[in-house]
């Protein structure tokens, strides 16, 4: 378990906040949980969770992992960008109502530029997914945004 709450741990806030705890984080992966409850934002009408949504849970791991290591180090957490994914694979359409899913990330690649790569699993009862995340973490992230922001086309 970790001392810090997960809204101090993830750009995120309210109900974008996907995940339940942590259950573990070191230099190197994350362990974080979730129930699968109604009523939610991406809830189905059986209350389920769609398969597609377990892209996001691992996403949200890796957050919170950059967040506990900023937290470790005296920094504030900084924002971070899922830049895409390899070979998502998940054994089912949806994540059903009541579910515990796990998830694990592990840090395959990490440079200084802020680019980094996870290799994540979930798993619940009677669910794999797995796949590969890219991610990205500017140094200066809203010096980021300002610049990576659309044109403005009355200015040509």
């Amino acid at each position: 378990m970790i001392p810090w709450p997960l809204a101090e741990l993830l750009p995120h806030a309210g109900e974008m906040i996907l995940i339940d705890q942590v259950d573990s984080c070191d230099d190197e992966q994350i362990h974080t949980r979730t129930l699968v409850r109604p009523g939610g934002l991406f809830n189905r009408a059986d209350g389920s969770l769609p398969a597609w949504l377990g892209i996001e849970l691992m996403a949200q791991s890796v957050a919170a992992f950059a967040g506990c290591r900023a937290r470790r180090n005296g920094q504030p957490v900084a924002l971070g960008f899922l830049l895409g994914t390899r070979k998502y694979q998940c054994d089912v359409e949806h994540f059903a109502l009541g579910a515990e899913l796990h998830v694990h990330a592990t840090r395959s690649l990490e440079d200084d530029n802020g680019m980094g790569v996870f290799e994540c699993h979930l798993r619940g009862p009677g669910i794999h997914a797995s796949a590969r995340l890219n991610v990205f973490t500017p140094p200066q992230p809203t010096r980021y945004l300002a610049e990576a922001g659309p044109e403005d086309p009355s200015h040509d």
